[in-house]
């Protein structure tokens, strides 16, 4: 499932992964909360949540959780590319969700785990073994 985002980054529309799992959570948020204007309202009436304020939702969030390292909405951004990466998405369609224009700028969000480099097979084990040289017969006597 994706949602259509009007005008987002560079006034750019595009679209992003929604799974499922995140639908239902959203349904019930949403029965439970009723918004009205903003899916995420904001505390000045009318107005969409600010980015200061999902920062802190990040921040409380890491707190609560027990997490050391710094969580904020662009490591998230980081994060989700590098799991698809993992989890074998072409880079293309990592390109297409991230929602930009040039490979290098994905390039920068994608860190591959130490695991996953050391288990990837390397091209030259697939090339076929030439064996030792054979040694040379002795010379035949006439």
């Amino acid at each position: 499932m994706v949602i259509h985002v009007d005008q987002g980054k560079n006034h750019k529309d595009r679209y992003v992964m929604l799974s499922p799992r995140l639908l239902e959570i959203l349904r019930t948020y949403w029965h439970n909360a009723h918004p009205r204007d903003w899916l995420f309202p904001g505390t000045v009436h009318g107005r969409p949540i600010t980015r200061n304020a999902v920062g802190r939702a990040c921040r409380i969030a890491r707190e609560r959780s027990g997490i050391r390292k710094p969580i904020t909405p662009h490591s998230l951004r980081h994060a989700f590319a590098t799991h698809l990466l993992e989890a074998g998405t072409d880079v293309r369609r990592i390109k297409l969700l991230m929602g930009h224009r040039a490979f290098s700028t994905t390039a920068r969000y994608l860190k591959v785990a130490t695991s996953t480099v050391c288990a990837t097979s390397s091209p030259f084990d697939s090339l076929a073994h030439p064996g030792l040289s054979p040694e040379p017969a002795p010379p035949k006597q006439i």
